[in-house]
């Protein structure tokens, strides 16, 4: 059941729970997290970034969630990961994408507006709604590059920005990064709850692999409707494709691999689906 992330996010802003947006890179992790949210009853979100989309093309990625969506009754949104550009996101909405990220966070804040809005425009006369991120969530993963200054965002400019762009789903810096983490991080939840009386459209929690469950547990109950995870995703499916060939070492089937690798991402997901509020809610 493919849905818009709009219907999904209204839902569980509404019931304080959080929807999990888990990044796909295979097929076998299309059908994990399909899995996973069939067992648990979950609304999901499954998205790419550019550089995954690059690798294969915005087409191929959406063939395969649109699959997955066909076979369930499950509510399942196909998500643009931090859009790196117009082209990107216009390149994603064409291939059918039921919600699109464009992410300025990089540019000045006017131009990050503008820039903003221009893809809403595009989106919504499809009723496709958009994610915007203000403030930098920092670190580096799959070509997204957000290191150095890693400043919170400014609650009046979220405040500002939400009602100048139209954007329809905003991600906040609130302490979070993108990768591994070298040490545990440290949510400012004053931060966020001073955003949170600012915005009233649903908060994304970007950069959350790794981040201790308590605290995410925290952000969702202040507001926090849709969390991003893909870092703990790739080191599970990798695990599980490394402790079967060797194991197998022998074994030069795909399936057979894949299918290890599948579990193990099962696995995550459904812990964190447990974590973020989502089970049960379809």
């Amino acid at each position: 059941m493919l849905v818009t992330t709009r219907e999904i996010l209204a839902d569980a802003q509404r019931n304080k729970y959080a929807v999990g947006a888990f990044n796909v890179e295979n097929m076998e992790m299309v059908l994990a997290v399909l899995n996973a949210a069939e067992e648990t009853q979950s609304p999901v979100i499954m998205q790419t970034t550019p550089g995954t989309v690059k690798y294969a093309g915005a087409d191929m990625y959406f063939a395969q969630v649109r699959a997955a969506a066909r076979r369930t009754k499950i509510p399942v949104a196909c998500h643009l990961d931090h859009g790196s550009s117009f082209a990107i996101a216009v390149q994603a909405f064409r291939a059918g994408y039921t919600s699109i990220m464009i992410d300025g966070s990089k540019l000045p804040f006017e131009e990050n507006i503008a820039l903003t809005k221009s893809v809403v425009e595009i989106c919504h006369a499809a009723n496709i709604p958009v994610e915007a991120e203000l403030g930098r969530v920092g670190g580096k993963e799959d070509g997204l590059d957000n290191s150095g200054d890693n400043p919170y965002t400014d609650p009046d400019e979220a405040a500002l920005f939400v009602e100048r762009s139209g954007c329809d789903s905003l991600a906040v810096a609130v302490g979070t990064a993108h990768g591994v983490y070298k040490g545990t991080p440290q949510i400012n939840f004053d931060v966020l709850a001073r955003i949170r009386e600012k915005v009233d459209i649903p908060l994304v929690l970007h950069g959350t692999s790794g981040v201790p469950d308590d605290q995410v547990i925290r952000c969702v109950s202040m507001g926090m409707c849709k969390v991003n995870y893909a870092t703990d995703l790739r080191i599970a499916y990798t695990y599980g494709v490394k402790r079967y060939m060797k194991e197998n070492p022998g074994v030069f089937d795909p399936k057979k691999y894949g299918s290890y690798g599948m579990e193990e991402v099962k696995r995550y997901v459904t812990g964190r689906m447990q974590v973020i509020g989502s089970c049960g809610r379809v």
